[in-house]
């Protein structure tokens, strides 16, 4: 361990941790600080803070003390390699530490000063500690949506019965129809599922139900984290407007756009909410806690909330996994009778479960069927999902036309398409055929769980610029402009209309310009190079990054089973990237480990709570 990891003021117990690489030096500064400020002692205080702030850090809002251990790593591998045991660490008692910060001047104040930047809760789950910001923004979080439950606009049933008939004539996919009846139904809702379940095909016809029952005059937001899922979500709405009558003025932004986010935070909050009567939200599983509290204090109590996302895929990368906290909560919220009527016989004939129809009354619909690839790719990630690593490895080995299964060192078949990939998206860009190189472009990507390391994407890239030059004898500086090279964009630059995330391809026009085309439905967007200040090439791309995107094959470099970033919702997530063909490239015992693992983010909102400390 170098002296850059460990925090030199850290002592006793916190450094143990720190040394370890269970702490970071952020952590524990934080910790003492914190301690420092309260007039606090205790050892067993101070590492508990230490652990909330990693929680925080790791994505977590919260920090589970009764499974303080398992803090979703079995071990850690220091930087000489070694592996370090997890359970040698001087571990407190539950007991002993629960003691302590119940009298702890960080949760209860003390002769210092009123400060308490910590939170204890009992739980229905067990006792959870909170850095205050999170504990305030989740009680936000609970008591809207709690409120905006027990309200559910008036929606005339016969109207609604003829919408979802004109809607989905003849034999409907039923669950989308039940969809748009919970939609119009409730003040919230939730659209969950898979790629490829129809979830912004449901959403326009949720809008198009929405302007039938009140009018043009409606009021429409469209939003997601992203610049790159805005822009998709307004392509697909758009593309659908003829049809359902949509205006073709509908535009999405990026949550931040979206609350008007500037300098001094934004400009619509709880005294000055948003002027919408109907507010989407796509790609949801990648919103914050932070984010979605801004939101809904933002939002005006009559407003219509549409949450959509799949709750399997990752997380935001900040604290918080809301989407899969409002799926799998107890429901809540009272029996709304317009739903019933409308879609009942849907959910009589299909038999949906009791939790389902539980579900339908809190406002939360499950898309289940796919439409976007095959069968034997929907059942790989169906077994990755539901946790079945025996059933993972058999389709696997299985050796069907839509998935591969290589070692870590057989490339070949990975080199052969980097390289055939590369030639055609090269001949195509030199022959000025924007729309050819673009398509071409998402034929094949290749995904790594890290940025750097032998799995990582800074190695991948590499590699697959030195295959392609010794195929063609032209080896290209990886910053030069040259026709057939991709590009990922890495900020947002909405004068540009190009967002983070998004993916192009350099092309040669006409006149012997090269230009960067960056696909925008039926009309590509051409930029001069010069325009663009924040892109990279992207012959690898991390699974993150790869969310929210399509591609027809892709190749998933799966590192060591030891690595943290090795989870079930990761390789589920590079898994259902693929419409054509799945290559994972790895050990069984990756294969194994990844499905096994789970990304632990701990948070309330599933619980019911008692902060301690508090009146009541």
């Amino acid at each position: 361990m170098t002296e850059a990891r460990v925090a030199q003021r850290g002592k006793g117990v916190v450094r143990a941790f720190n040394e370890a690489g269970v702490l970071g030096v952020a952590d524990v500064h934080v910790a003492l600080r914190l301690a420092q400020l309260a007039g606090e002692q205790s050892e067993h205080a101070v590492l508990a803070t230490a652990l909330a702030v990693r929680a925080v850090r790791s994505g977590s809002v919260c920090l589970e003390l009764g499974g303080i251990r398992d803090i979703g790593v079995d071990v850690t591998v220091a930087e000489d390699g070694t592996e370090v045991d997890l359970d040698a660490l001087p571990w407190p008692e539950p007991d002993a530490l629960l003691g302590a910060l119940r009298v702890s001047p960080l949760v209860v104040g003390g002769e210092a000063g009123p400060l308490r930047p910590l939170r204890l809760v009992d739980t229905t789950a067990g006792p959870l500690l909170y850095l205050e910001k999170y504990h305030r923004q989740e009680e936000t979080v609970r008591r809207v949506l709690d409120a905006r439950a027990g309200d559910h606009p008036d929606v005339d049933p016969d109207a609604l019965r003829a919408g979802l008939a004109d809607l989905f004539p003849g034999p409907a996919p039923d669950r989308q129809r039940v969809a748009v009846a919970v939609a119009a139904g409730h003040r919230t809702s939730v659209i969950a599922g898979g790629p490829g379940t129809g979830k912004t095909h449901t959403v326009a016809r949720v809008l198009a139900m929405l302007l039938r029952l009140h009018g043009a005059g409606l009021r429409i937001g469209l939003a997601a984290p992203t610049g790159k899922a805005a822009a998709r979500l307004q392509e697909s709405v758009r593309a659908q407007d003829a049809a359902l009558g949509l205006p073709d003025t509908l535009t999405a932004a990026t949550l931040h756009r979206l609350l008007g986010w500037g300098h001094n935070g934004p400009k619509y909050h709880a005294g000055n909410h948003l002027p919408y009567d109907v507010i989407v939200v796509d790609e949801t599983s990648m919103v914050s806690l932070t984010m979605m509290c801004r939101l809904l204090e933002a939002l005006r109590p009559q407003t219509r909330l549409i949450l959509v996302g799949d709750p399997n895929q990752l997380a935001s990368v900040d604290a918080g996994a809301v989407l899969a906290d409002l799926v799998d909560r107890p429901a809540t919220g009272t029996r709304t009778p317009v739903v019933e009527q409308a879609v009942g016989a849907d959910l009589d004939a299909a038999g949906w479960s009791a939790a389902e129809r539980d579900r339908v009354r809190g406002g939360i619909v499950r898309l289940t069927r796919g439409w976007r690839f095959d069968e034997e790719i929907g059942a790989l990630a169906d077994a990755v999902r539901d946790e079945q690593p025996d059933r993972v490895l058999e389709l696997l080995r299985a050796g069907a036309d839509r998935i591969e299964f290589l070692a870590p060192d057989d490339l070949d078949a990975l080199r052969h398409q980097v390289v055939e990939t590369a030639a055609e998206v090269t001949a195509a860009a030199e022959a000025g055929d924007v729309a050819a190189a673009l398509e071409l472009a998402e034929r094949h990507r290749l995904l790594c769980a890290h940025r750097d390391g032998p799995a990582g994407v800074s190695w991948w890239e590499r590699a697959s610029l030195e295959w392609i030059g010794a195929a063609t004898g032209r080896r290209h500086d990886p910053d030069a402009w040259y026709p057939g090279r991709p590009l990922l964009v890495t900020a947002n630059d909405y004068d540009a209309r190009i967002y983070n995330g998004d993916t192009g391809v350099v092309v040669r026009r006409g006149d012997g310009e090269l230009v960067a085309a960056f696909g925008r439905g039926s009309e590509p967007l051409l930029l001069h190079p010069s325009r663009l200040s924040s892109v990279q090439s992207v012959y690898a791309m991390t699974i993150h990054r790869s969310q929210g995107s399509q591609y027809g094959t892709v190749s998933v470099i799966l590192p060591d089973e030891r690595s943290s970033l090795l989870t079930r919702e990761l390789l589920y997530t590079a898994i259902t990237r693929a419409k054509d063909r799945v290559r994972i490239i790895g050990t069984e015992a990756a294969v194994r480990e990844g499905v096994r693992r789970r990304v632990l983010r701990a948070s309330g909102l599933q619980a019911r709570a008692n902060p301690v400390g508090e009146d009541g």
